[in-house]
């Protein structure tokens, strides 16, 4: 057998030839470490779509409430971060964090409004 170096911490180690990492802390260390870069992004997206979901169904206790837009702005909401789109036929788009939605109306107002679940 050859000697190897652990490509977490650059120990010097024997055993398999295909063996990478001394030990299994190195090696999820090292997955770890790889992973948090491109997961960062998504952990931080989903993070503000639930925020907006909860303020959404803090503010929508009825299933069809009407606020003014600065009401989100000032509980956090971010307007860019949505689940879904659902467009009727007269063209209104509703936007949509999972199962609370919103459309925005005229002078600034918007209307929550709450998704019932298809039964299957």
């Amino acid at each position: 057998m050859e000697d190897k170096r652990c490509l977490e911490c650059g120990i010097e180690f024997f055993g398999r030839a295909d063996k990478k990492f001394c030990t299994d802390s190195c090696r999820n260390s090292y997955n770890n470490r790889l992973n948090s870069k491109a997961t960062s992004y998504v952990k931080e997206v989903n993070k503000t779509l639930k925020h907006n979901y909860s303020i959404l169904k803090r503010l929508n206790g009825n299933g069809k409430t009407r606020i003014h837009r600065d009401r989100l702005l000032k509980e956090g909401f971010d307007f860019e971060f949505f689940t879904n789109t659902y467009t009727t036929k007269d063209e209104r788009e509703y936007h949509f964090c999972y199962d609370q939605g919103y459309l925005v109306l005229e002078e600034d107002n918007i209307l929550l409004v709450k998704r019932e679940r298809e039964r299957v």
